[in-house]
């Protein structure tokens, strides 16, 4: 989270594939290695934790940009939307392979050792293979981006830029509710087994249970329709209205709610009710991810996009999934500390802590709408921003040629005139 801002910076500056392609090479590093730390360094633990947010914030902040200038428009919707396709998907594998690993060694660090060789192995084809695309390169303004404004001029800009600031908003009540969910959801669905007695409560450290595999599952499939079903529906209202973007993601977040506060109603009776309701309101949630990143390349200019990703990243963070596992936990240990304690209560209190969820997701509804209103004209701004920068440099080309002229002429005597006139 704190290391966003920085690499937004530096990927509006220097050579962006280098810089993700070394995040994804430290943070595979971090992870293989901290999974050999022993009890007595659980402080060491953490901190290796920490180190592989800093690469993974790298890449994070980076990559969409370098879609953003290989493609524009619909085509541009399509491949953000595969690569976001990456999140869920990555996420769910996480859990199925993670508890696998955890399960067949009877040791969790093994869950740590089943992704490092796998994201080396990415990183060395970004570095190989995957092109560095000139800045505005898509939206043929390839040649005027070399000119960059100062950092503190760029967020002030994009403090100004209203789409920018209630998407990003909005992209953070998503984030609140898909890092409470990958936290407390499995442990929520055994708690409902227990008290319907299919399953009995487990008091060792290593507990099995098909909860984080059927989780993952789901969230593996549900990534993919979202995404899909986002870039679909994208396109077919964009033909009806050129607000098209944020009000399928304001849509989609309304009726997440809906689905998510049905589980808390079914869980407690039947686990399978669950489960669908947990599939309808996660793939409705899935549907704004890709669509997020694409109204941040709509109305924000290519040279601030990796700032804009960037701070976007660090805001869904801070209000996001950085604090809202923590938060339910606490209003949940809250809540059984204040009845006898009870395989009953310790479900029923959870799934009040989670409640909390399906509110944030409505409030993230309404900046969806927020962001509707200002999307034209932001769009607008930033697509005026271009054709002025193009303007600018055709003229400097120009100068340019006439003064190399008048020097092969001799009516100028060096080319330092030249140079100091046009700047």
């Amino acid at each position: 989270m704190v290391a966003a801002p920085i690499f937004g910076y530096l990927g509006d500056r220097f050579n962006r594939k280098v810089i993700l392609s070394c995040g994804i090479f430290f943070w595979s590093i971090v992870t293989l290695s901290s999974s050999f730390i022993g009890k007595k360094y659980y402080w060491l633990f953490v901190l290796s934790r920490g180190l592989v947010g800093i690469g993974e914030s790298s890449y994070s902040s980076i990559s969409p940009t370098i879609i953003g200038d290989l493609f524009t428009n619909n085509k541009r919707t399509i491949m953000l939307s595969v690569f976001y396709l990456a999140i869920p998907l990555g996420s769910g594998l996480g859990y199925i392979l993670g508890a696998g690993a955890k399960d067949a060694a009877g040791d969790w660090h093994w869950a740590l050792r089943v992704s490092p060789p796998l994201g080396i192995t990415a990183g060395a084809l970004i570095l190989l293979f995957v092109p560095e695309p000139k800045r505005g390169s898509a939206d043929q303004m390839g040649g005027c981006m070399r000119a960059r404004t100062s950092w503190i001029c760029d967020m002030k800009a994009l403090a100004k830029n209203r789409s920018y600031v209630f998407s990003s908003l909005a992209s953070a009540s998503v984030s609140f509710a898909t890092g409470a969910f990958g936290m407390w959801i499995p442990i929520y669905l055994t708690r409902a087994q227990v008290v319907q007695k299919t399953v009995d409560d487990c008091t060792t450290d290593v507990c099995s249970s098909t909860d984080s595999f059927i989780f993952g599952a789901i969230t593996c499939v549900t990534g993919l329709l979202g995404v899909v079903i986002g870039a679909a529906t994208t396109r077919f209202c964009r033909q009806r209205t050129e607000r098209a973007d944020p009000l399928v993601c304001a849509v989609s977040m309304l009726g997440s709610a809906i689905f998510i506060c049905l589980i808390f109603v079914v869980a407690k009776k039947n686990i399978a009710g669950a489960y669908v309701c947990i599939f309808i309101g996660e793939t409705l949630l899935f549907v704004n991810w890709a669509i997020t990143a694409d109204i941040l390349m709509f109305v924000v200019i290519p040279t601030r996009r990796a700032t804009a990703v960037a701070f976007q990243s660090f805001i869904s963070h801070l209000l996001g999934d950085a604090g809202s596992p923590y938060l339910i936990g606490q209003i949940s240990d809250s809540l059984q500390k204040s009845y006898t304690t009870s395989a009953l209560w310790k479900f029923l209190s959870l799934g009040y802590a989670l409640m909390l969820c399906p509110f944030i997701i409505v409030l993230g509804g309404m900046f969806f709408l927020a962001t509707a209103l200002f999307f034209l004209d932001d769009r607008e701004k930033a697509e005026k921003h271009g054709i002025h920068l193009n303007i600018v440099v055709k003229l400097s080309t120009k100068l340019k040629e006439c003064f190399q002229r008048r020097i092969n002429a001799g009516a100028l005597e060096t080319p330092v005139s030249m140079h100091s006139t046009v700047e």
